[in-house]
């Protein structure tokens, strides 16, 4: 990741570009209804059954196969609940609704991270300040170097190391984003206002402990172990899928981060373009882009957060024609492509800066 190079469009191509994109969303935005309904409540519908599927299985099967089918069953639903379902209606794409069950200020999700919480980490810190070094914390979370515009510091040496202990329990990662550690332990944020996020954090781990590692299984009485192991791993797997589809939607090569002075005068054309290179695509099927929240259209939702995910695949054609017409890098892959290069970046500054002769 470096620093974007200055555009090389005209004022007038980036006001028109910005109108192109602007049409491309109104042409989606304009004509939202009963099968956009639809889709979120068959989701919702499908999550449900899968969990109660899994949790049935894991409580009432004998054998290994009906363990692994309950596992596989249980993450299905958490990855749902959490991409699909949870992700794109606390972003508020189903407000205009007016359903209760969909609305984004009250939405909670089965993971460690409170929505209030996620809702400004996320929502408005990730989303308004996308790839501007020093702005947006989802820049290796606080805990990754990815760059080397960022400072190497000697526990960067264990950088492999944090980086699959990040994947593995990744709903933690998320969770505690809010808390900026970081600006409290230099003085910059309150004790009070500290140990209040802080409370709700714990607060919602508690909850998703209490129903997974206790409630479930002393309800299963003997199946107690079986029913405590089957949660644990559904658990992993949700968290090592969302780890990978984010980190490929941001992460790999020829992603652009920006300096704070460079944005402060754009315009919506211009904020267009850093979300176009701040993000990355995957390739797949429509069931790659279900499961990963259609996140697998990064770019789209970035350019369109509100805009229901599922109608990513719809316009994305529509972004990269415009891509080809104005020059602009549309950044896609396959997962196995895309990943790669998230592991080159993450291996390559593991290491300390290289001196420069003088």
């Amino acid at each position: 990741m470096s620093f974007a190079k200055p555009t090389t469009l005209s004022r007038e191509q980036v006001a028109e570009f910005e109108r192109e994109v602007n049409t491309i969303r109104d042409s989606v935005m304009n004509n939202l209804g009963q099968a956009d309904v639809d889709h979120m409540r068959n989701m919702i519908r499908i999550s449900r059954a899968s969990e109660i599927g899994g949790r049935a299985l894991l409580h009432f099967g004998v054998g290994p196969l009906s363990w692994v089918a309950g596992v596989l069953a249980l993450a299905s639903a958490k990855i749902l609940d959490n991409m699909e379902i949870g992700h794109n209606v606390m972003h508020g794409q189903y407000d205009w609704t007016g359903d209760p069950a969909l609305n984004s200020q009250t939405f909670e999700w089965d993971i460690a991270c409170d929505g209030e919480q996620w809702r400004h980490s996320h929502n408005v810190t990730h989303h308004t300040y996308t790839n501007i070094l020093g702005k947006d914390r989802d820049l290796g979370y606080s805990l990754l170097r990815m760059t080397d515009e960022q400072k190497w510091k000697p526990r960067h040496w264990f950088q492999p190391l944090a980086n699959l202990m990040l994947a593995m329990g990744f709903q933690y990662g998320v969770g505690s984003h809010d808390l900026e550690i970081g600006r409290y332990k230099h003085g910059a944020m309150p004790k009070a206002e500290f140990k209040a996020r802080l409370d709700r954090f714990l607060t919602k781990v508690g909850k998703v402990w209490f129903k997974d590692y206790l409630l479930f299984p002393a309800l299963a009485l003997w199946s107690a172990p079986r029913v405590l192991a089957g949660n644990f791993c559904a658990n992993l797997i949700r968290n090592l899928w969302t780890y990978l589809i984010i980190f490929c939607g941001h992460f790999t090569e020829g992603v652009a981060i920006y300096r704070e002075e460079d944005t402060r005068n754009e315009t919506k054309g211009d904020w267009y373009i850093r979300q176009l290179s701040g993000s990355s695509n995957l390739t797949g099927g429509r069931l790659f882009h279900v499961m990963s929240g259609h996140l697998s259209h990064q770019i789209e939702h970035h350019l369109f957060p509100d805009m229901p995910a599922h109608r990513y695949p719809e316009v994305a054609p529509q972004i990269q024609a415009l891509c080809r017409k104005y020059g602009l890098f549309y950044n896609t892959g396959s997962l196995y492509k895309q990943y790669w290069t998230v592991m080159k970046r993450i291996l390559t500054y593991t290491m300390p800066p290289k001196r420069v002769p003088v």
